[in-house]
């Protein structure tokens, strides 16, 4: 299954094609890539030692570097300030093209993936985001919250609210009982998902204490973690260890067109980060019509509405817990959270907000007429 980050990507990729323009992204070479199309570059790169599902792109050539500028490309989109969004910064500024960058991490709260002193990590990694966002033409913020944490971290450029869109036509309610004949899973029992990287900075170790009590209160309820990280064996043994343990799932990796399988057969989707800048999983549970339930964060905050499309609860156990019980003890709850959910999402159809990334890309060129030039192939010209 795909991250955020490369989610995002490829969702923004689907629909700037459909508007009719053509992409090319520039991406590290992994162990398990999924086929490319003519759109992708893949760049020589290792297994971060931290983080092995992670690559780190290796230092490209001029040759290649000349590649990508002969490509004559409009526009250069920065995902991340290291690395290959370097790359794009100085390509951006041979080719005398703006560069877009979209902030979709808080950097500062992944110090631990870097074997340094922490306190020097998020210090440096603020500072080096800080710095490479106020040497771009304009930033991507995907929610309110983190655009008003980087104008307060002395960002100084542009910087527009665009949420990453979702595809509705993928990701909608379906038959739960088909659904769980197909995923082998029972089909009379209460089922709570999460779908994600096991990470730390998931807060998946909160989630089990929850479900602890969950599983006390409601006899049936089960819990599937659908995804993997370095944090799973360590979760294993904390599920085993407490109470209701041998309620709880560890699907790992799943193919992301299996994914939305997973959302048509739950009874609720649960959230424990506070990492988040937009919670892009809510929004696909939403999108399926599934009520949330997650803690009160900064992104989760902006994608669902409390009371309305699901539960935010503080970072408390006792109070996560009780939320979860009340949806799945009260069925007129549950559904009226379910129908206000998939309308809900509709704030994040991927096709209107392509057309808004389109008009910034405009913006940022400063005349319209770049974006209309024709290509050999007759459509229009951009690029990630």
């Amino acid at each position: 299954m795909l991250g955020g980050v490369p989610t995002a990507v490829e969702t923004v990729r689907a629909g700037l094609e459909r508007l009719g323009h053509h992409v090319v992204i520039v991406a590290p070479r992994t162990a398990d890539q999924l086929s490319d199309g003519s759109h992708v570059v893949r760049v020589p790169a290792l297994p971060a030692p931290t983080y092995p599902d992670f690559s780190l792109p290796l230092p490209l050539g001029r040759g290649f570097r000349r590649t990508l500028a002969a490509l004559e490309l409009d526009i250069f989109h920065a995902q991340h300030p290291f690395l290959l969004g370097g790359t794009a910064r100085r390509l951006a500024r041979q080719c005398g093209r703006p560069l877009v960058f979209t902030h979709h991490t808080l950097y500062d709260r992944y110090a631990h993936y870097v074997p340094l002193p922490r306190a020097l990590v998020v210090r440096h990694a603020i500072r080096w985001s800080t710095r490479f966002a106020n040497g771009a033409d304009l930033v991507i913020a995907p929610s309110d919250a983190l655009a008003a944490r980087l104008r307060a971290q002395g960002v100084r450029r542009p910087i527009e609210v665009l949420p990453t869109g979702i595809d509705l036509g993928r990701f909608h309610p379906g038959d739960r009982a088909a659904a769980r004949r197909l995923l082998g899973l029972r089909a009379e029992v209460p089922l709570l998902l999460y779908v994600g990287r096991l990470d730390r900075e998931k807060n998946l170790g909160f989630l089990l204490g929850a479900f602890e009590r969950i599983a006390t209160g409601h006899p049936t309820a089960r819990l599937v973690l659908v995804g993997r990280g370095t944090e799973e064996s360590a979760l294993r043994r904390t599920a085993a260890r407490r109470g209701g343990g041998d309620r709880v799932d560890f699907v790992g990796g799943v193919a992301p067109p299996d994914v939305i399988r997973y959302y048509q057969a739950a009874d609720a989707f649960v959230f424990a980060s506070t990492t988040e800048t937009q919670g892009l999983a809510a929004i696909e549970a939403m999108a399926t019509g599934l009520p949330v339930v997650a803690v009160r964060a900064s992104g989760v905050e902006e994608a669902v509405l409390d009371g309305v499309t699901g539960l935010l609860v503080p970072e408390d156990a006792g109070a996560f817990a009780a939320s979860v019980l009340e949806v799945l003890g009260d069925a007129g709850l549950a559904a009226k959270l379910a129908a206000s959910a998939r309308e809900g999402a509709r704030r994040f159809a991927a096709p209107a907000l392509a057309e808004r990334l389109v008009a910034l890309y405009r913006r940022a060129l400063g005349q319209e007429e770049w974006m209309n030039r024709s290509t050999p192939e007759g459509g229009r010209h951009d690029a990630r």
